[in-house]
């Protein structure tokens, strides 16, 4: 509650939990909108479009994080959001696949700049680390209780209306999240350290690749990609087609999910206290790991039921929980405080290059070779990751974060940063 105390931190927060929904609505309603279009080959449709995204997001990101520093944050922060309302509001319009592709386009370049910019606002605001311990959970949270409650209220909508309405609410969403960031005190970036654009847009990723606690979490995005691949790209075809479930049903299973990721983020605070980050977030890769492996399973033994497919499901979100919720106080433990936007929106690419890798593997391989090779190759994908987090990031890393809490790192005066950075 001290946490929510701060205005303008429960401002921004509010602003991320309103557009958080209005994206979780349009995840459901463009996967059924995929569906409507192409029918079986939705995965393919659906994995498309995602690609198209996770392109956006990887070559977008970075350039923002290069340029934030010269806008008000707060001014580009509420423009994006118009941006996506004003996209989101002509989906419902398309007649073509293609549509989707470019809209799709479109929005994405609008969070790809939007999302590390939001990201690098909050320790600005939230000063006290165990405070900002505490705001990265309730982001985890937020994003939980979208992937929980949007299926569920999307479910329910259905049952009333058609599913193209789903995309009216989103764009109200945006509208909303726009009102309250413009509410905001939001301080604007400090200027970067470095003045090419090439160097800005750069640094954050070549800290990555010195650092070797963040190439370890380089590798454990991989595994989240590989495993969420399977529930975001693959649900509506799973139900659909081999559960014959409904629309309502695709959205119920995607809850599923939603469920195990929010009960694993409300437990982790606590957690983190008292286990290393680094042992919960290898914990997490093993779970990810053992449910892909089920996965492939169940389908390869023609096993499909509802419950199996839902255990499966929760676990998923449950392993993602366990490696996401910490990334970002290990970002911030990693770097100086300068280059904070940096390291985020670097993040930012990085992981969704993982998802850029995996998502054409759920919907191309899924659709012409069926799912049983598809996510076999997941499965592959993810224990790859998960053997090179282990030894990529090393037991003891030379900062305590295997016996305690990450804590930010202390840069004296002088030093220079690559001699800090490779301690690590």
């Amino acid at each position: 509650m001290r946490l929510f105390a701060i205005r303008d931190y429960r401002r921004l927060f509010g602003a991320q939990v309103i557009a958080l929904f209005g994206t979780g609505l349009t995840t459901v309603a463009l996967g059924l909108l995929a569906y409507d279009l192409a029918g079986p080959h939705a995965g393919m449709v659906l994995g498309t479009a995602l690609t198209i995204k996770m392109v956006m997001y990887v070559v977008i990101a970075p350039l923002a994080a290069a340029y934030v520093d010269r806008f008000p944050r707060r001014t580009l922060l509420v423009l994006l959001d118009a941006v996506r309302g004003a996209v989101v509001l002509a989906l419902p319009l398309v007649t073509d696949v293609w549509h989707i592709y470019v809209l799709i386009g479109l929005l994405q370049a609008a969070s790809a700049a939007f999302t590390p910019t939001f990201q690098a606002v909050i320790p600005d605001i939230v000063t006290d680390e165990s405070a900002y311990t505490r705001a990265l959970s309730a982001s985890q949270v937020a994003s939980t209780m979208e992937s929980l409650l949007s299926p569920v209220l999307a479910a329910v909508a259905l049952a009333f209306l058609s599913f193209d309405r789903l995309f009216l609410g989103t764009s109200v969403g945006f509208l909303v999240s726009g009102l309250l960031v413009l509410s905001a005190r939001v301080p604007d970036a400090r200027p970067s350290t470095h003045t090419r654009a090439w160097d800005r847009a750069a640094a954050g990723i070549r800290t990555y690749l010195r650092t070797p606690r963040l190439r370890g979490i380089m590798a454990l995005n991989l595994v989240v990609a590989a495993a969420g691949s399977i529930v975001v790209v693959n649900t509506v075809n799973h139900v659909r087609d081999r559960l014959g479930g409904s629309q309502s049903d695709v959205a119920w299973m995607l809850a599923a999910s939603g469920t195990g990721t929010l009960l694993a983020a409300l437990a982790l605070p606590r957690v983190l206290d008292r286990i290393p980050v680094r042992t919960v977030m290898t914990t997490g890769a093993g779970v990810l790991v053992g449910a892909t492996g089920a996965a492939v399973t169940l389908v390869a033994a023609g096993l499909t039921t509802w419950a199996g497919t839902a255990i499966i499901w929760s676990a998923i979100g449950v392993g993602m929980a366990l490696i996401i919720t910490p990334t970002g106080k290990v970002l911030r433990a990693s770097v100086a405080r300068s280059a904070i936007p940096e390291a985020f929106a670097a993040q930012f690419s990085l992981s969704h290059l993982a998802w850029l890798i995996t998502y054409p593997v759920a919907g191309w391989l899924g659709t012409n070779a069926g799912l049983t090779l598809a996510w076999s190759v997941l499965a592959v994908l993810a224990g790859a990751g998960a053997v090179g987090a282990l030894l990529l990031w090393p037991r003891h890393d030379g900062r305590g974060a295997v016996t305690s809490p990450v804590t930010p790192a202390r840069h004296a005066p002088g030093k220079d940063r690559s001699t800090l950075t490779k301690a690590a």
